[in-house]
């Protein structure tokens, strides 16, 4: 898979039975791997298993979730097939009947010459049927309890529940474990061990199945809704058992109820063009600032005098835009929105425009209350966890902008954490004046060197607004002091060679 790695673009990992947990845990590596390196273009990686018991407790589940990995992960569960179902039941007593039960199947698998039917005599009716029975039990009392966290594993990603009749699809975790139990009840004993060994069949069938007409007993519902569900239902194969088709069809009506992300997705549209006054009022807020007389600028005008009638509009319009876009992030990571929505270019540049905007507001109010001492500089200890989020949006951008070089300055500094980078570089001059130790001044004077070009860099591709540049802003009276140290250190070092670089000798 390394060799693979920047030359192909997707891997599919698959694998049965407990072939299945291994390519899970292959394709979750691969995805953590790929992650660390930042690979571009992404590659696509897809894991497909078959009758595989279930991998992980609800904790992977969620941060799986979180990482928005579930999309990577099919997982095919035929109608009766006990293994997906047994780390869903207790399972401590009964380790020599499962060992026994995987001996036969591989015993199978190595013969496919031979018929399952012959070969499942060679399994005792007592094991099939205390396993059936037992696995079936706790399956009902789960899906019964209030809280299904109870149970030591939880499913992840899509599930697929295939049987004679065509598949159906689930994603929600009770709609999935209800579904493991409707299924399996319907079945006996011996089928639950035979259909573990029939996913070959269902593979073979179900996409002829999906093009063969279907028909309503009832006539085609009027609700294109109500008309899938149908159809979901006649693919499970539950429509002829009662009371079981009732629970069935309730099962998939809370599956499709449960998340609706294209639909949360609409309405967050609506919600942005709703709080656009905001980051209006805030955009004419720093344009004022930027002519203002007193050429302070946007960052140092909010910083000074955010108490004001003025400042105090920006500073409640600053909390309303934040509210929202915790709110977008906090539907994401619950996968209520498209498993795209961070890909799609609407989002990813109004998020951006709103680092670049708000962001060093969030910087003047941290350092205005003097939160840098009593927590430490704000990039590493004050910095909100959105702003990370939607710095990972735009590095993952599917189509990079090209790199053209600027004839005026940005309207917004390119840098949303730049003037946090300033009141760094302000305590590391101040430092440098009262610092005793040559071979700490040593690195303060680089530290500050480093930011100096930097700075410089910036400028010199516009990536800075020109409220950077005014005369009065923070970065300009660092500069202007910068400079006048450098230049007596000039005049020092002839009679002091070693001041700055740390070797002084007395």
């Amino acid at each position: 898979i390394a060799d693979l790695i920047g030359k192909v673009k997707s891997i599919v990992i698959t694998g049965q039975c407990i072939g299945g947990t291994t390519a899970s845990l292959s394709a979750l590596f691969l995805l953590c791997h790929l992650l660390s390196l930042s690979v571009y273009p992404p590659m696509s990686v897809l894991c497909i298993t078959f009758g595989s018991p279930l991998l992980g407790n609800e904790a992977l589940h969620r941060s799986i979730r979180r990482q928005r990995w579930g999309e990577n992960f099919c997982h095919v569960v035929s109608k009766h097939d006990i293994m997906p179902r047994l780390l869903l039941a207790e399972i401590v007593n009964h380790i020599p009947h499962i060992q026994a039960l995987l001996q036969f199947w591989h015993c199978c698998m190595a013969s496919p010459h031979l018929p399952v039917a012959g070969l499942s005599s060679q399994v005792s009716n007592d094991l099939k049927h205390i396993l059936f029975h037992s696995v079936l039990k706790d399956l009902e009392l789960l899906t019964q309890a209030d809280d299904p966290s109870e149970s030591l594993f939880w499913p992840f990603g899509s599930y697929v529940f295939c049987c004679q009749e065509g598949a159906i699809c689930v994603e929600n975790v009770a709609s999935i474990m209800k579904m493991m139990h409707l299924m399996m009840a319907t079945g006996s004993p011996n089928q639950s061990i035979e259909d573990h060994l029939k996913y070959g069949d269902y593979v073979a069938k179900v996409s002829r199945q999906f093009l063969q007409a279907r028909n309503f007993e009832e006539g085609i519902p009027d609700s294109s809704y109500e008309a899938g569900v149908a159809l979901a239902l006649q693919s499970s194969d539950l429509t002829d058992k009662e009371p079981v088709a009732v629970m069935a069809k309730e099962c998939l009506q809370m599956a499709q109820h449960s998340d609706k992300p294209n639909l949360n997705a609409a309405n967050l549209a609506i919600k942005l063009s709703k709080i656009v006054p905001y980051r209006a009022e805030i955009e004419w807020y720093k344009a004022c600032c930027d002519e203002a007389d007193d050429q302070m600028g946007y960052y140092d005008s909010f910083k000074l005098t955010a108490a004001s009638r003025r400042e105090g509009r920006v500073n409640i319009n600053r909390h309303r835009l934040a509210q929202f876009w915790n709110s977008v992030i906090h539907m994401l990571e619950s996968n209520k929105l498209p498993h795209d929505f961070d890909r799609r270019g609407k989002w990813v540049n109004a998020s951006h425009f709103y680092k670049l905007l708000v962001e060093p507001l969030d910087i003047a109010e941290y350092y205005r209350t003097g939160m840098h001492r009593e927590r430490g500089h704000y990039i590493e200890h004050g910095r909100e966890r959105r702003y990370e989020v939607f710095d990972k949006w735009w590095r993952e951008k599917s189509v990079p902008e090209e790199e053209n070089k600027r004839s005026k300055f940005a309207s917004l500094t390119q840098d949303s954490c730049f003037w946090a980078k300033v009141e760094e570089a302000k305590e590391w001059l101040d430092n440098v004046r009262s610092e005793r130790d040559a071979m700490k001044r040593q690195q303060l004077w680089h530290k500050i060197d480093n930011f100096e070009a930097y700075a410089r860099q910036l400028i010199y591709n516009k990536e800075v607004s020109k409220d950077v540049l005014v005369k009065n802003s923070s970065f300009s009276r660092w500069m202007e002091e910068w400079k006048e140290m450098k230049s007596q250190v000039q005049q020092i070092t002839p009679l002091f060679p070693g001041f700055v670089d740390g070797k002084v000798v007395p």
